[in-house]
């Protein structure tokens, strides 16, 4: 124990910023880096019903909540249901961190009491010993309780948990009921601690505070990692990254565009078809009327972005997120409705005039701008954002659509999907089984907002397959109400989660493009110059943004080479063109830096380029690797994204 301080004491004099909380936006504190590693905490805010088995916890869209930095504070205030809860988690330097909660409660409620809740890994903290400082009324030391049946508990102000590789102190500004669980049949099984807001029966009005001070130590995992590349099974071929482009922000967004059109090489766009305002009334022939009295602003702004993307070679999408009152049953709801649905559906007798309107709108951007939209899409409309279909609805629609514009000589082909999130992939099915809408198909589109697990993720990939076309990711993000508190976008933890999801996905997907939502003023890669209504900076860019520089500045047209590493905390992904010696590893380290050896580098490439991107570098050219004998070896940044690129030129 004396090595391990001895360690510890010297990494906070050295490197005082090693531990930073990362702090999600419904409050739950993931964990505290250590030296890049995360020291996973899991905490949640929540309560415990009438017995232990209803236990509500805070989690993404589980609750009412925001999220804002202040220097070292990240502030959540959360509601679920009458129970109110402030959080601010403050760093302190020197591994300390201290977490303020004040709780409100509005409504008598007969519960077992509200908490501030860790969910500990078991294999962590396995071998561990818990110890509860200065009790109140009862003083034990054992280990951490196996029997979900023996419920541990005891009255403190702080505990201090031992393991081999952590060490976990709490300190609490008073004495507070403590509750330990675990189940007794797995030893790697999650240990989760209940720290007591309040306890018991709970009437309108109270409320309550705590403070909890954490010191975290460990020993960061350094053990090398291997990468292994297969440059003869190649997949399907990446096109590029690509953006969404829907204008909402006429001041705010061109100069975000341009940043992003000059630094990005963007090769697939979407806009959107702002069809309310290019058809309002069904008697009124909207070229007619185009023509007449000029095109709406919002159109006309649409048209032109849609233009503006064309002219630089990309393939454009074209997708509508809500319809004219006449197109649809009832009024437009652009919010949820009684029942949890939302949107509205077509009109199913005004098939044939909806049919044509749309195909009206894509033939005036022909003759008028001179390009045509590759492919068009209800916005998610398995969810009704805001059009809202059944999965054979939108099978009928893609052959009713489909068949009007290939019969007037436009090749704009239909999305299959572009659902809301990865795990609507059934919302496919009536129109894979089909065969008359098959033409008529042009790509499959989902996008990643929720539901991305590898299952979800290989649905997706096999659904491109059977069907013979790409598959795109028509909006690529991971968190959907993420406008609302719009600080999150610069903080680090946001930015490495997105990048880890995005190489996932084309690590399993194999995507023709993932679309990244947005590259304007919304949800933007950017910020300052009036940005999420930042003024104070000039206009600049985050660490997103260099890490989609590095998915996006990119040889063109490579194909999926697989890739793949013994090590958890990577996450790779690799495309290949061996007709130009071209080859290329996009890798994301989410823990501590690390030794990382690369086999299987084809004789062919004796260099290979690097580039990182973290907190501290932006897209940084690092100096060349040499490969001897099909082999190369770096150093892996700690909590980076990093690229390697062989394209047989030599360095010097």
């Amino acid at each position: 124990m004396k090595h391990l301080f001895f360690f510890f004491l010297i990494f906070y004099l050295t490197n005082p910023s090693f531990t930073q909380p990362e702090v999600a936006p419904w409050s739950n504190i993931k964990g505290i880096r250590l030296d890049g590693e995360l020291v996973q905490l899991n905490s949640s805010l929540g309560f415990v019903g009438q017995d232990w088995t209803s236990v509500r916890r805070t989690a993404k869209e589980r609750a009412a909540y925001s999220y804002e930095r202040s220097g070292n504070i990240q502030h959540t205030p959360i509601r679920i249901d009458s129970f109110l809860y402030d959080q601010r988690v403050e760093y302190l330097g020197a591994g300390k961190t201290n977490i303020r909660i004040h709780f409100q409660n509005e409504k008598d409620t007969n519960i077992i009491g509200q908490f501030f809740m860790l969910s500990l890994p078991g294999d962590q903290y396995h071998d561990g010993e818990i110890k509860f400082l200065d009790p109140a009324y009862s003083s034990f030391e054992r280990r951490i309780p196996t029997d979900p049946s023996e419920l541990s508990r005891g009255k403190s102000k702080g505990i201090s948990i031992r393991s081999a590789s952590r060490n976990l102190d709490i300190q609490i500004n008073e004495s507070t009921d403590i509750f330990i669980l675990r189940d007794k049949d797995d030893p790697a099984a999650t240990i989760d601690i209940y720290f007591g807001l309040m306890t018991g029966p709970l009437k309108k009005g109270t409320s309550s505070y705590r403070s909890f001070t954490l010191e975290v130590m460990g020993i960061p995992d350094r053990t090398q990692a291997n990468i292994s590349l297969y440059p003869s099974e190649l997949g399907r071929q990446f096109k590029g990254f690509g953006g969404n482009f829907r204008l909402q922000n006429p001041t705010a967004d061109p100069p975000v565009i341009d940043y992003c059109l000059r630094n990005l090489d963007v090769r697939w766009g979407r806009v959107e078809m702002p069809w309310r305002f290019w058809h309002p009334e069904v008697d009124k022939d909207p070229v007619k009327s185009a023509n007449a009295d000029g095109l709406h602003p919002r159109v006309e702004a649409a048209m032109q972005m849609a233009k503006r993307l064309d002219s630089l070679g990309m393939p454009v999408i074209l997708s509508d997120w809500s319809a004219p009152n006449w197109a649809i049953e009832g009024q437009m709801s652009f919010g949820p409705q009684p029942g949890g649905l939302r949107g509205n559906p077509l009109d199913q007798e005004k098939i044939e005039r909806i049919c044509r309107s749309i195909g009206d709108y894509i033939q005036y951007a022909k003759d008028h701008f001179g390009f045509e939209f590759a492919m068009f899409s209800f916005n998610e409309s398995d969810l009704g954002i805001n059009v809202r279909q059944t999965a054979e609805e939108h099978a009928a629609f893609i052959k009713g659509l489909g068949a009007h514009l290939q019969q007037r000589g436009i090749k704009t082909k239909m999305l299959l999907g572009d659902t809301a999130d990865a795990n609507g992939w059934p919302f496919l099915k009536a129109a894979m089984e089909d065969e008359q809408t098959h033409p008529y198909i042009g790509a499959v589109s989902f996008h990643s907002w929720r539901g991305y697990t590898d299952q979800n993720l290989y649905e997706w990939y096999h659904a491109a397959e059977k069907m013979e076309v790409p598959l795109l990711v028509g909006e690529g993000s991971m968190d959907a109400g993420a406008w609302r508190y719009p600080q999150i976008f610069s903080e680090p933890m946001y930015a490495m989660e997105e990048a880890n999801l995005y190489v996932r996905i084309l690590r399993i997907c194999q995507p023709e493009s993932i679309l990244q939502w947005q590259l304007t003023a919304d949800y933007s890669p950017m910020i300052g110059g009036g940005v999420f209504g930042n003024t104070e900076i000039p206009l600049q860019p985050t660490q997103r943004f260099w890490n989609f520089k590095q998915i996006a500045n990119q040889p063109a047209d490579l194909k999926f080479m697989p890739v793949k590493t013994d090590h958890k905390s990577l996450e790779c992904t690799g495309l290949a063109d061996p007709e130009r010696n071209t080859y290329l590893v996009h890798v994301v380290n989410n823990g501590a830096s690390r030794s990382v050896r690369v086999q299987g580098i084809p004789s062919t490439i004796e260099w290979i380029k690097i580039w990182v991107t973290n907190e501290n570098s932006n897209n940084a050219r690092r100096r060349s690797l040499r490969v001897r004998d099909g082999i190369a070896t770096f150093d892996a940044e700690a909590n980076s994204c990093i690229t390697l690129l062989a394209d047989g030129e030599s360095p010097f």
